[in-house]
Protein backbone atom coordinates (compact mmCIF):
# COMPACT_ATOMS: atom_id res chain seq x y z
CA UNK A 1 0.00 0.00 0.00
CA UNK A 2 1.67 3.27 -0.84
CA UNK A 3 2.00 6.00 1.34
CA UNK A 4 3.49 8.49 -1.03
CA UNK A 5 6.35 8.50 -3.73
CA UNK A 6 9.17 5.62 -2.05
CA UNK A 7 6.92 5.09 1.43
CA UNK A 8 5.55 1.93 1.17
CA UNK A 9 3.00 -0.01 3.40
CA UNK A 10 4.15 -4.14 3.33
CA UNK A 11 1.47 -6.05 4.47
CA UNK A 12 2.05 -9.35 6.15
CA UNK A 13 0.65 -12.31 7.26
CA UNK A 14 1.51 -14.65 10.24
CA UNK A 15 -0.95 -16.98 11.90
CA UNK A 16 -3.85 -14.79 11.21
CA UNK A 17 -2.22 -12.25 12.01
CA UNK A 18 -1.57 -9.28 9.80
CA UNK A 19 1.22 -6.51 10.28
CA UNK A 20 2.49 -3.77 8.53
CA UNK A 21 6.39 -3.05 7.81
CA UNK A 22 7.31 -0.11 6.19
CA UNK A 23 9.73 0.50 3.56
CA UNK A 24 11.63 3.49 2.17
CA UNK A 25 13.44 3.53 -1.07
CA UNK A 26 14.94 5.91 -3.15
CA UNK A 27 17.64 5.33 -6.17
CA UNK A 28 20.40 4.23 -3.97
CA UNK A 29 18.87 2.32 -1.22
CA UNK A 30 16.14 1.08 0.83
CA UNK A 31 15.28 1.12 4.51
CA UNK A 32 13.00 -1.22 6.12
CA UNK A 33 11.23 -0.26 9.45
CA UNK A 34 10.38 -3.61 11.22
CA UNK A 35 10.80 -7.13 10.20
CA UNK A 36 8.57 -9.40 10.73
CA UNK A 37 8.19 -12.56 12.95
CA UNK A 38 10.57 -15.26 12.65
CA UNK A 39 10.64 -17.08 9.00
CA UNK A 40 9.26 -13.86 6.91
CA UNK A 41 12.24 -12.86 5.26
CA UNK A 42 10.67 -14.72 2.10
CA UNK A 43 7.41 -12.58 2.78
CA UNK A 44 9.60 -9.68 2.99
CA UNK A 45 11.51 -10.19 0.21
CA UNK A 46 8.34 -10.83 -2.16
CA UNK A 47 6.51 -7.63 -1.10
CA UNK A 48 9.33 -5.60 -1.91
CA UNK A 49 9.73 -6.99 -5.41
CA UNK A 50 5.64 -6.84 -5.73
CA UNK A 51 7.06 -3.04 -5.48
CA UNK A 52 9.79 -2.96 -7.73
CA UNK A 53 12.46 -2.25 -4.83
CA UNK A 54 14.82 -5.46 -5.39
CA UNK A 55 16.61 -7.07 -1.30
CA UNK A 56 19.80 -6.05 -2.60
CA UNK A 57 18.92 -2.79 -2.18
CA UNK A 58 18.27 -2.92 1.45
CA UNK A 59 20.49 -1.05 3.61
CA UNK A 60 19.16 0.10 6.81
CA UNK A 61 16.89 -1.36 9.32
CA UNK A 62 15.31 0.17 11.78
CA UNK A 63 13.37 -1.33 14.64
CA UNK A 64 11.19 0.37 16.50
CA UNK A 65 11.60 -1.62 19.69
CA UNK A 66 12.05 -5.87 20.65
CA UNK A 67 8.60 -7.58 20.66
CA UNK A 68 8.73 -10.85 18.36
CA UNK A 69 6.83 -9.57 15.72
CA UNK A 70 9.39 -6.84 15.34
CA UNK A 71 13.03 -8.27 15.54
CA UNK A 72 12.03 -11.75 14.33
CA UNK A 73 13.07 -11.50 11.19
CA UNK A 74 16.57 -9.68 12.01
CA UNK A 75 18.60 -13.08 12.01
CA UNK A 76 17.89 -13.84 8.73
CA UNK A 77 18.24 -10.48 7.06
CA UNK A 78 21.81 -10.15 8.86
CA UNK A 79 22.78 -13.37 7.19
CA UNK A 80 21.43 -12.41 4.20
CA UNK A 81 23.22 -9.48 3.58
CA UNK A 82 25.89 -9.44 6.45
CA UNK A 83 28.12 -6.30 6.28
CA UNK A 84 26.06 -4.43 3.81
CA UNK A 85 22.90 -4.22 6.50
CA UNK A 86 23.07 -1.30 9.04
CA UNK A 87 21.03 -2.00 12.18
CA UNK A 88 19.49 1.28 14.27
CA UNK A 89 17.28 0.84 17.43
CA UNK A 90 16.82 3.21 20.78
CA UNK A 91 19.54 1.96 23.34
CA UNK A 92 16.77 0.81 26.06
CA UNK A 93 15.89 -1.87 23.70
CA UNK A 94 19.27 -2.59 22.28
CA UNK A 95 20.59 -5.75 24.77
CA UNK A 96 16.46 -8.00 24.17
CA UNK A 97 17.27 -7.45 20.36
CA UNK A 98 20.53 -8.62 20.45
CA UNK A 99 19.82 -11.50 23.39
CA UNK A 100 22.19 -10.25 26.15
CA UNK A 101 18.55 -10.00 28.04
CA UNK A 102 15.17 -12.15 27.98
CA UNK A 103 12.50 -10.19 25.96
CA UNK A 104 10.82 -8.61 28.51
CA UNK A 105 7.71 -9.45 26.65
CA UNK A 106 8.82 -12.85 24.75
CA UNK A 107 11.01 -14.24 27.66
CA UNK A 108 9.39 -17.60 27.58
CA UNK A 109 10.86 -18.26 23.90
CA UNK A 110 13.30 -20.77 23.75
CA UNK A 111 15.30 -19.38 21.18
CA UNK A 112 14.01 -16.20 20.94
CA UNK A 113 15.87 -13.93 17.42
CA UNK A 114 18.68 -11.96 18.06
CA UNK A 115 20.76 -9.29 16.00
CA UNK A 116 23.57 -7.06 15.78
CA UNK A 117 22.19 -3.44 16.59
CA UNK A 118 24.86 -1.29 14.82
CA UNK A 119 23.96 2.28 16.26
CA UNK A 120 21.97 3.19 18.77
CA UNK A 121 19.26 6.24 18.42
CA UNK A 122 17.77 8.83 20.90
CA UNK A 123 14.70 11.35 20.84
CA UNK A 124 15.22 14.45 18.20
CA UNK A 125 17.80 12.80 16.55
CA UNK A 126 17.39 13.05 12.46
CA UNK A 127 18.88 9.91 10.33
CA UNK A 128 19.53 11.21 6.53
CA UNK A 129 17.88 8.30 4.49
CA UNK A 130 15.02 8.91 2.17
CA UNK A 131 14.39 12.29 3.09
CA UNK A 132 15.08 12.33 6.64
CA UNK A 133 13.97 10.31 9.06
CA UNK A 134 13.21 12.25 12.74
CA UNK A 135 13.63 9.80 15.53
CA UNK A 136 10.46 10.34 18.74
CA UNK A 137 11.21 8.04 21.52
CA UNK A 138 8.04 7.12 22.61
CA UNK A 139 8.47 4.35 25.59
CA UNK A 140 5.58 2.72 27.29
CA UNK A 141 4.95 -0.20 25.33
CA UNK A 142 8.84 -0.94 26.01
CA UNK A 143 11.28 1.47 27.56
CA UNK A 144 13.16 2.11 24.41
CA UNK A 145 10.10 2.13 22.00
CA UNK A 146 10.47 4.44 19.30
CA UNK A 147 8.24 5.84 16.45
CA UNK A 148 9.51 7.49 13.33
CA UNK A 149 8.49 11.33 11.60
CA UNK A 150 9.35 10.84 7.81
CA UNK A 151 10.10 14.66 6.85
CA UNK A 152 9.35 13.99 3.14
CA UNK A 153 5.73 12.55 3.65
CA UNK A 154 4.80 13.81 6.42
CA UNK A 155 3.98 10.68 7.57
CA UNK A 156 4.21 8.82 11.17
CA UNK A 157 5.43 5.28 11.27
CA UNK A 158 4.48 4.77 14.92
CA UNK A 159 5.23 1.50 15.41
CA UNK A 160 3.02 -0.05 18.46
CA UNK A 161 2.22 2.97 20.27
CA UNK A 162 -1.01 3.40 18.93
CA UNK A 163 -3.01 0.98 17.32
CA UNK A 164 -6.09 1.27 14.26
CA UNK A 165 -8.80 -0.10 12.90
CA UNK A 166 -10.22 0.70 9.52
CA UNK A 167 -8.13 3.72 9.34
CA UNK A 168 -9.36 5.05 12.73
CA UNK A 169 -6.78 5.74 15.74
CA UNK A 170 -7.57 3.72 18.79
CA UNK A 171 -4.38 4.83 20.89
CA UNK A 172 -2.94 2.39 23.26
CA UNK A 173 -3.13 -1.27 23.04
CA UNK A 174 -3.22 -1.57 27.02
CA UNK A 175 -2.81 -5.32 26.87
CA UNK A 176 0.73 -5.33 25.26
CA UNK A 177 1.60 -1.90 27.19
CA UNK A 178 4.43 -2.57 29.73
CA UNK A 179 3.53 1.54 31.09
CA UNK A 180 0.18 2.78 30.64
CA UNK A 181 1.29 6.27 31.94
CA UNK A 182 4.26 6.51 30.41
CA UNK A 183 3.05 5.45 27.11
CA UNK A 184 -0.19 7.92 27.54
CA UNK A 185 2.76 10.91 27.93
CA UNK A 186 4.13 9.59 24.69
CA UNK A 187 1.90 10.07 22.63
CA UNK A 188 1.31 14.01 23.45
CA UNK A 189 5.07 14.17 21.38
CA UNK A 190 3.08 13.78 18.41
CA UNK A 191 1.34 16.88 18.93
CA UNK A 192 3.50 19.93 17.72
CA UNK A 193 4.24 17.41 14.14
CA UNK A 194 2.90 18.06 10.97
CA UNK A 195 1.80 15.16 10.63
CA UNK A 196 -0.39 14.08 7.46
CA UNK A 197 -0.63 10.02 7.98
CA UNK A 198 -0.07 7.68 10.57
CA UNK A 199 1.55 3.91 9.82
CA UNK A 200 0.18 1.66 12.76
CA UNK A 201 2.10 -1.46 13.12
CA UNK A 202 -1.38 -3.20 13.93
CA UNK A 203 -3.92 -2.09 11.76
CA UNK A 204 -1.75 -0.04 8.90
CA UNK A 205 -2.17 3.28 7.35
CA UNK A 206 -4.58 6.01 8.40
CA UNK A 207 -5.24 9.29 6.94
CA UNK A 208 -7.86 11.33 7.96
CA UNK A 209 -7.66 13.89 10.27
CA UNK A 210 -4.72 12.95 11.79
CA UNK A 211 -4.28 16.02 14.46
CA UNK A 212 -7.79 15.42 15.69
CA UNK A 213 -7.17 11.89 16.10
CA UNK A 214 -4.32 11.94 18.10
CA UNK A 215 -6.25 14.55 20.70
CA UNK A 216 -9.11 12.46 21.00
CA UNK A 217 -6.72 9.65 22.00
CA UNK A 218 -4.73 11.51 24.69
CA UNK A 219 -5.68 11.05 28.22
Amino acid sequence: MEVSKGVEILELEFNGIIIYPTILWDQGMAVLIDTGFPGQIEDLRVAMEKIGVSFDKLKVVILTHQDIDHIGSLPEILQACGSNIKVYAHALDKPYIQGDLPLLKDGHIERPPKGIVNDTLKDGQELPYCGGIYIVHTPGHTPGHISLYLKQSKTLVAGDSMYSVNGKLEGIHVPTTLDIKVAQQSLKKYINLDIDSVVCYHGGLSKENINEQIQNNLY
